[in-house]
């Protein structure tokens, strides 16, 4: 009965799911899009800052994660566009559907859509800059703060999907709020990059993870009353 109920819950959030990536890989618009803009971050930097191998560690982690979080915004800033221009977001609210499970399949969009782009980015950063990419420690970091990302981005993305001036509102309300996910994913980062001892490492990871939960209890609910008025 029990696994019955956690079925009938995750379905709909598998539904939107699907339908999201199914409409992405067919049009690639947001994928190519962040793709090619996080690879012209990393060349800028590359070129700009003129990093050499006695900066790299210091520079990589801030670099990396620079280029994931403006890459990110153009991900979340079409998360409600096709539903808000198609007046498909009426239609979803209309289901019989709770708001929560609504939620958590944008946000799975926007977590996909991020580690995939993430995936793409993080060798070529590792090429141009000189690290390791092949770090379990760091592969950790990404998915836990890509997580939290995801997350919030996804309910700033339904508040300013419904002002004129979008582009402009999501990172205006978002980057205040993932600060302190922002900032453990460099430092911690960081620590990965260095091959720092599993205790140096392990300061940052809970306070990334303590976050996660905080906003994935949080956001749900506050995105009820968003998508309501």
């Amino acid at each position: 009965m029990a696994a019955a109920r956690v079925v009938n819950a995750l379905h709909p959030v598998g539904v939107i799911l699907w339908k999201d990536l199914l409409l992405e890989l067919r049009s690639r618009d947001i994928v190519v899009s962040v793709a090619l803009f996080g690879f012209l971050m990393a060349v800028v930097f590359n070129f700009a800052l003129s990093v050499n191998p006695q900066f790299v560690n210091p520079l990589a982690p801030g670099i990396l994660w620079v280029a994931f979080a403006f890459a990110g915004t153009l991900a979340m800033n079409r998360a409600f566009v096709r539903e808000r221009e198609q007046g498909g977001l009426e239609g979803l609210l209309l289901t019989p559907v709770s708001r929560e499970a609504i939620f958590f399949g944008k946000a799975a969009v926007i977590f996909c859509i991020m580690l995939i782009v993430e995936a793409v980015l993080l060798p070529i950063f590792a090429a141009m800059l000189g690290f390791s990419a092949f770090s379990w420690q760091l592969v950790v970091v990404v998915v836990l703060a890509t997580l939290g990302f995801a997350v919030v981005g996804t309910l700033f993305s339904a508040m300013a999907v419904q002002t004129r001036s979008r582009e402009i509102m999501l990172p205006v309300l978002f980057f205040p709020v993932i600060i302190p996910v922002l900032i453990g994913a460099v430092e911690a980062s960081g620590e990965a990059i260095n091959g720092a001892p599993m205790g140096a490492f392990g300061r940052w990871v809970p306070l990334i993870a303590a976050f996660d939960v905080l906003f994935v209890v949080i956001c749900p609910w506050v995105f009820s009353f968003v998508v309501e008025e």
